[in-house]
């Protein structure tokens, strides 16, 4: 009985827990089917009396599709460069024999002691001489460089864990270097790369301060900034912000589920050596 009276303890406050996470994206929904007068004049927890699901036709007119498609492949194209480009570093410093792989592996950790809004300026002068300046590849190339320290810093435990026989056997059977990389080692990091992935999305997929300073054409904002573009200076359709809120979160969302046992498993297997 004592026992039996502790599980449901647990599993209630395990379920208010949930509800209080939950209920912030309710009500963001509930929000995005309101129009100002009863955003304002209601309350902020009341149900909508007429809900206007117009709101999510409207920010598709106004172009959030663009937007959209934006975030989606700016996003993905960082992601498939950072995991690629970290995991080449990570398996040349823990698996390969050579001087100054402990002070290269410094270097790039020192990456994760420069704050973001210190490196705007620098990053803007750099861009603006080799005309990169409203050009969504600033955008890639910046999140790749951003996101490589902790990348790298994810992947290590989990490359420190790889058995050497596994390397060994196919360098016998006359396995090259990228063909092991490729065909060997990728496969295995498959756990701990959708942990990055996830990361990585999660990161590149929110982020404001890089787009609003580098891009300035709506045909290259992402979600996050082009959601501006429903702020007028005397009217703001507070609707259509919340319905653009909910497509914003909701690709984050679909892919944590997916993805979640992935997580666990990789963050798991990277704790653990030996």
């Amino acid at each position: 009985m004592r026992q039996w009276l502790g599980y449901a303890l647990l599993y209630l406050c395990l379920a208010f827990v949930a509800l209080f996470q939950i209920f912030p994206l309710i009500w963001l929904f509930l929000f995005s089917l309101k129009d100002n007068a009863e955003i304002f004049s209601g309350s902020p927890f009341a149900l909508p009396s007429d809900p206007q699901f117009g709101n999510y036709l409207t920010v598709w007119e106004g172009g959030i599709g663009l937007y959209f498609f934006n975030s989606v492949w700016i996003t993905g194209l960082a992601i498939v460069l950072t995991v690629l480009f970290a995991s080449m570093a990570t398996f040349a410093i823990t698996r390969m024999n050579w001087k100054l792989n402990k002070l290269v592996l410094g270097l790039f950790m020192v990456g994760l002691m420069i704050p973001i809004h210190s490196a705007l300026i620098p990053l803007f002068s750099m861009f603006l001489s080799v005309n990169l300046i409203d050009n969504p590849m600033s955008i890639v190339i910046t999140y790749t460089a951003y996101n490589l320290p902790i990348t790298m810093m994810i992947l290590l435990g989990f490359y420190y864990t790889l058995p050497r026989e596994i390397e060994e056997a196919a360098i016998i059977d006359g396995c090259s270097i990228h063909r092991l990389f490729f065909r060997i080692i990728l496969p295995i990091t498959t756990p701990i790369m959708s942990t990055t992935v996830i990361i990585n999305m999660i990161y590149n997929w929110n982020e404001f301060v890089f787009v609003n300073t580098f891009i300035s054409s709506d045909q290259y904002k992402t979600l996050t900034v082009g959601i501006q573009n429903f702020i007028g200076q005397y009217m703001t359709d507070w609707g259509a912000i919340g319905a653009t809120l909910i497509i914003s979160v909701l690709p984050v969302m679909i892919a944590f589920f997916f993805f979640s046992n992935k997580v666990v498993e990789g963050i798991s297997s990277s704790a653990v050596k030996g």
